[in-house]
């Protein structure tokens, strides 16, 4: 059984002091069957903000890696979910809005209390490289705290490891793919993780697939409804993922300690697509043949560290330090077949980015007087984009250039361009522990910044933001806790909205402009969740609230210079507002008399409003979500060694809109599913299938084409286009020794 705790239980390092209706009926049936026998049973009085998981409570499981015991622990892990992939290795960008490290919103995962100093090298993605015989406990903890590294509106997991004086272990997994065009793809993941006398270290070298074959289908009709085209097209990409990764740790002293950690990726991506129209405003129909080579490559690196001092009474000093680079080349060239079965090339886009990063961070810690802590701090982010971009097409008056691949080079505006920011932000936090049932967390932030873009383009602005949050938390009984927050959130500029880029969306529009007048869309954010933690670890069952004042929000604009020449950028188009809830359950089904059989389920439902700048309707946010809807379970059958689970996902539709100047777009989604089998044999090796996608799991979209403006209303062609990517399947066999 978990144990709970009445405070914020933070364990240092070593030698440290311590959509339906389904959903909503499935989460109010569970809870109530589960409520009823044991609601005498609470007790008010009882005061609780961390729930702690011992490494014995996951023996009857016989879990290989910290992940798989995460997955066990109600409302955490994905519940069956492939566990083994994590995340993507070059995830979050920061050209496109991912820049320094700030508070951190959300849920967040700690080892030993620490946030690792990286982004793409993050603690999350190292759970599946800890081997659970290194785990002591997890910490779920609900409540506020000058302790911990980070601060989150959610809840923080903290991974506690076993304190063993010398200690190693190597896991490794091996795996096979395959995908809808029956191509196979092999990956591979080796880790050694262990302990030295005050080192800790994690070593992981990782190849990993990420194949795609989408298989697409595009119907039109002209404005009169009289028949267009037909468009079928296969686009493969042969996406490789290789890293490596380093993460150390060390006790300089009793009081201080330094960690740091690297990582090294190639996520070269080259995609091949091949497409067929058929032209059917003539008789006998004709094909237009295209094909298209995409090659890509991508690389990236990233080195952080961080040092503590913990100088007694409350009193810590932290230095925290992350550099990265994110290198990214592609051409797009697209060849026409003809009648002699030569080629002709028609197309030409190059596009080159290089992404610099670097922040440091300081905070100093101190308490002030009783239930209270105050950190001070500073982070400096200076972030870059140097972004190149040349097209080439067919012009008979023009000159071949070799640079395009022997087309005419085209202009396109804003095509070569410098952007860097320089941000300050010093920040203030307030944990306050009013009561043993109370507590709150104040926070002011003062965002200062200099975005300077040189190049085709040259500009200068300064920004400045204070940022306050007010986060309360109760615990009115062990089971129960209700938190609110109010929070003043500022989104930060993506630089691919100020240059040029690759239009990725529209086949018949190569490249999209970039705006140099961007402002930052920031919010209040108001919001009120309950959870409460079904008794004897029979789960855990959430609601939230939420409500958004929006400003300066971006969206699509007119940039147009010529009625022949119709144009749009990402601007800001005004104000709105953003409402929702967001309803969760995570329960056994113990008194079905199955305690192995974990169900979880969630449902989303949002809506929002702005003022669209082409059609002056009140309408959504651009490609905004309705909803979501998710059921998953996973089934443990401990005495075969096994265990087996689902995932249900599925989107609320009728709501996901693209408003541009001369087009609108609509998009709806079939359901996704997915399967998973597990076996573990008695040399403690684990054998895993996962099926992937078995459901159509189609995205769909519609796009209805203007004769100039969209405001105009008069239609030129309705295009209903579908893609699909078949079933994945995947074998993967892993272990430790």
């Amino acid at each position: 059984m978990p144990v709970v705790s009445s405070h914020p239980v933070f364990t240092a390092p070593r030698h440290l002091s311590r959509l339906s209706a389904l959903s909503l009926s499935l989460s109010i049936a569970l809870g109530s069957l589960l409520l009823a026998p044991t609601a005498a049973a609470q007790d008010a009085g009882d005061e609780t903000s961390t729930v702690v998981y011992a490494a014995d409570y996951f023996d009857q499981w016989q879990p290989i890696t910290a992940l798989d015991m995460l997955d066990r622990i109600p409302g955490q892990g994905a519940a069956g979910g492939p566990s083994n992939n994590g995340p993507s290795s070059i995830p979050g960008n920061p050209s496109s809005g991912g820049r320094g490290l700030g508070s951190g919103d959300g849920d967040q995962i700690l080892i030993n209390g620490k946030r690792i100093a990286g982004k793409n090298n993050s603690a999350s993605g190292q759970l599946d490289r800890i081997p659970a015989a290194q785990v002591r406990e997890f910490q779920i903890i609900r409540g506020t705290s000058g302790d911990l590294d980070v601060r989150g509106s959610g809840q923080i997991v903290n991974v506690i490891l076993l304190e063993e004086l010398s200690s190693s272990s190597i896991s490794y997994e091996a795996s096979i793919e395959r995908y809808q065009d029956q191509n196979f793809r092999p990956g591979g993941t080796l880790s050694l993780s262990g302990q030295r006398g005050d080192l800790d270290y994690l070593f992981v070298a990782r190849s990993q697939p990420r194949y795609n074959v989408s298989i697409g289908d595009e119907y039109s009709v002209l404005g009169d409804f009289s028949l267009n085209d037909l468009v079928l097209e296969t686009r493969t990409r042969d996406q490789m993922v290789n890293e490596l990764s380093m993460n150390l740790g060390y006790e300089l002293s009793v009081n201080s300690s330094v960690r740091m950690n690297a990582l090294y990726a190639i996520q070269d991506d080259p995609t091949d697509v091949e497409r067929y129209t058929t032209n059917l405003r003539v008789v006998p129909n004709t094909v237009m043949s295209e094909r298209e080579a995409i090659p890509s490559d991508r690389d990236n690196w990233e080195i952080g560290g961080d040092y503590e001092l913990n100088l007694g009474n409350g009193q810590r000093f932290k230095l925290l330090a992350i550099a990265n680079q994110d290198n990214r080349a592609s051409v797009r060239e697209r060849f026409l077949l003809l009648d002699d079965n030569s080629e002709e090339k028609n197309l030409y886009l190059g596009n080159t980015n290089v992404t610099e990063e670097q922040i440091v961070r300081g905070s100093y810690t101190m308490n002030v007087f009783g239930g209270q802590s105050v950190e001070f701090g500073l982070e400096r982010a200076q972030t870059s984009l140097d972004s190149s971009l040349v097209l080439g097409g067919l012009d008979a008056t023009g000159t071949p250039s070799a640079a395009v691949g022997g087309l005419v080079q085209l202009s396109v505006s804003n095509a070569n361009s410098s952007v860097e920011e320089i941000r300050y932000e010093p920040f203030a936090i307030h944990n306050w522990t009013l009561s043993p049932t109370l507590s709150l967390e104040s926070t002011l932030l003062y965002e200062s910044s200099e975005i300077t873009q040189s190049g085709d383009s040259n500009n200068q602005r300064d920004f400045s933001f204070v940022k306050p949050k007010l986060d309360l938390r109760y615990n009115p009984s062990t089971n129960l806790q209700l938190r609110g927050s109010i929070a003043k959130i500022v989104n930060q500029l993506s630089f691919a909205d100020f240059v040029a880029v690759r239009d990725e969306t529209d086949n018949d529009s190569d490249t999209l402009e970039g705006n140099v007048d961007l402002r930052q869309q920031w919010q209040w954010r108001y919001t009120f969740n309950g959870e409460y933690r079904l008794p004897n670890d029979l789960g855990v069952l959430n609601a939230e609230l939420f409500y958004a004042q929006h400003e300066d929000v971006i969206d699509r604009l007119d940039s147009s210079t010529s009625e022949d020449n119709l144009q749009s950028v990402n601007g800001n188009i005004g104000d709105g507002i953003e409402m929702g809830m967001n309803l969760s359950a995570s329960v056994r089904a113990t008194p079905l008399g199955m305690p192995n059989l974990l169900i979880t389920t969630s449902l989303n439902l949002q809506d929002s409003e702005v003022t669209d700048p082409f059609l002056g309707i009140k309408r959504r946010f651009l490609n905004y979500q309705r909803g979501r809807f998710t059921l998953s379970f996973r089934h443990d059958i401990p005495k075969l060694r096994a265990n087996w689970g689902m995932q249900y996902f599925d989107r609320v539709d009728g709501g996901m809109f693209r408003y541009d100047v001369d087009d609108i777009e609509f998009n709806v989604g079939e359901p996704r599913v997915n399967l998973f089998a597990e076996y573990r044999d008695r040399q403690g090796v684990t054998y895993r299938f996962d099926a992937g996608a078995l459901t159509n799991g189609s995205q769909c979209r519609q796009r209805r084409r203007f004769v100039g403006r969209s405001a105009a209303n008069v239609l030129e062609e309705i295009e209903q286009r579908c893609t699909t990517t078949g079933i994945e399947l995947a074998l993967r066999v892993n272990g430790t020794f």
